[in-house]
């Protein structure tokens, strides 16, 4: 395809173009009813003119007689101009004036109307057109009063002159405006697809050109930009849980062929090989909680779970949680202190927010022990509240804490802390907790407890309130 081709097959052409058909059309109509009302106004004049005439004339034929009426004609007949005058007989005689020649029968019909006619003084040039009034005086005799319209049609002749000017003029710029916009626009176009022909290719580093105009293209190349900013996290992502996986998975399922090696070449008893293959399940069983821990925080991720997603009392969630942690806190010697407001209405899974909600009442069982403060007991404390429209949930410890610079990494999957280490955990717990949220259309936020740490779930309060049903247990 040519590039003027391509070029006319454009959107910004094709709009162009209209828009000067459209105005095209507007102009031709503007024109032509100022054309219209043009001729109007000056065939009322002659009109008027005419009138006026035959008054003064039929004035003076009853003021003076015939004799009066044939001097003044004579003499306004002489005077040059467009006007035209004839006074005749009943018969249709002529008896004084400077028309010449008229169609049959025209002197005999009173009243206003147009027609060809020729003058005294040039009867064998082409017949000109007026407009003319017959009046009928007393005695018979007739008097025809009239206005070339010579003027007329060169009014019309130069309005048509003017308006096919004018309409050639619009063609011209709206065909050069047109290229010049689509042109401009088709460039911008192909930096756009040249740039996603770079990305395609591989450089997700390639963003789209914003010129600072702030149109339409603007727009798009900045909304096209945010989404491959967002890809190219999720991307970063994939890369990272790819080498977490391997590095982190390497060591449970090298233990595991250890393990079935050594019950292979040492298992004498049954007893034994019993043993092994029980350390051989409880290892398998770590990796499958591994796995789904993983499909769970991808899934929320993509948004799969919102299908599921309904009305509940979020207050209720938070209390059944805390209650089935009531006795692990206990024999761990942490006092579990809730304080829960009694209406929170979200939307969103039931299910899910008593994940989250175990994964950091997990979190704080296993480090909330290790208080800093010997004088400070040790406590793990849940509340949930309205705060601005959000419910927020805290689960906050009297541990160690997690350092600032440290809190949004550890929102990553399989990231632990180096004192974390030595504990049982696969660095999944806050991810799936911040994923949660997520969905929810909240936020997770790691906060100093000062000292501990403070996990503060929030979620969007639903417009009304849910009623309180029966709340299930969370997984």
């Amino acid at each position: 395809m040519t590039a003027l081709g391509k070029l006319f097959r454009t959107t910004a052409f094709k709009l162009s173009f209209a828009y000067l058909l459209v105005f095209t059309i507007f102009a031709f109509v503007t024109l032509g009813y100022v054309a219209w009302s043009a001729q109007r106004l000056l065939t009322d004049q002659f009109v008027s003119t005419i009138e006026a005439e035959i008054n003064g004339l039929s004035e003076q034929y009853r003021n003076g007689g015939l004799r009066r009426l044939v001097n003044i004609v004579e003499r306004r007949s002489r005077a040059p101009g467009a006007s035209l005058y004839l006074v005749t007989t009943a018969s249709g005689e002529r008896i004084a004036g400077n028309v010449g020649a008229l169609p049959p029968g025209v002197i005999d019909q009173p009243g206003q109307f147009e027609t060809a006619y020729s003058r005294t003084d040039d009867q064998d040039a082409a017949p000109n057109h007026a407009i003319v009034r017959v009046y009928l005086l007393p005695g018979g005799f007739r008097l025809l009063v009239g206005r070339d319209v010579e003027e007329r049609i060169r009014l019309r002749d130069i309005i048509h002159r003017a308006f096919g000017y004018s309409l050639l003029f619009i063609g011209v710029l709206g065909c050069i405006g047109s290229w010049f916009i689509a042109r401009r626009v088709l460039k911008r176009v192909d930096d756009m697809t040249e740039t996603t022909r770079v990305i395609m290719a591989g450089d997700l580093g390639g963003r789209l050109r914003v010129a600072g105009t702030g149109d339409e293209l603007d727009r798009l190349a900045m909304n096209l930009n945010d989404m491959l900013d967002r890809i190219g996290e999720l991307m970063r992502g994939m890369r990272e849980v790819s080498d977490n996986i391997a590095h982190d998975l390497k060591t449970p399922l090298t233990r595991l062929r250890n393990k079935a090696d050594e019950a292979l070449r040492t298992a004498k008893t049954p007893d034994e090989l019993k043993a092994s293959l029980e350390a051989i399940i409880e290892e398998s069983d770590n990796l499958i909680r591994i796995f789904n821990a993983l499909l769970m925080i991808a899934r929320l991720e993509a948004g799969n779970a919102r299908e599921e997603l309904a009305d509940f009392n979020a207050a209720d969630t938070v209390r059944d949680v805390a209650e089935l942690y009531e006795a692990l806190a206990e024999e761990a010697g942490l006092p579990l202190e809730v304080s829960v407001e009694e209406d929170l209405p979200v939307h969103g899974s039931r299910e899910l927010l008593g994940q989250a909600m175990a994964n950091l009442l997990d979190n704080a069982l296993k480090y909330g022990a290790q208080s800093t403060s010997p004088d400070m007991v040790a406590a793990i404390a849940v509340s949930a509240r309205r705060l601005d429209g959000e419910a927020e949930i805290v689960v906050a410890d009297r541990g160690p804490g997690i350092p600032e610079a440290e809190r949004g990494h550890v929102l990553e999957r399989f990231v632990r802390l180096e004192t974390a280490r030595t504990r049982p955990g696969f660095g999944l717990g806050l991810s799936l907790a911040a994923a949660v949220a997520r969905l929810h259309g909240g936020t997770l936020r790691l906060e100093d407890n000062a000292p501990g740490l403070r996990a503060v779930l929030l979620l969007p309060l639903g417009q009304m309130p849910v009623s309180q049903a029966p709340a299930q247990a969370a997984a």
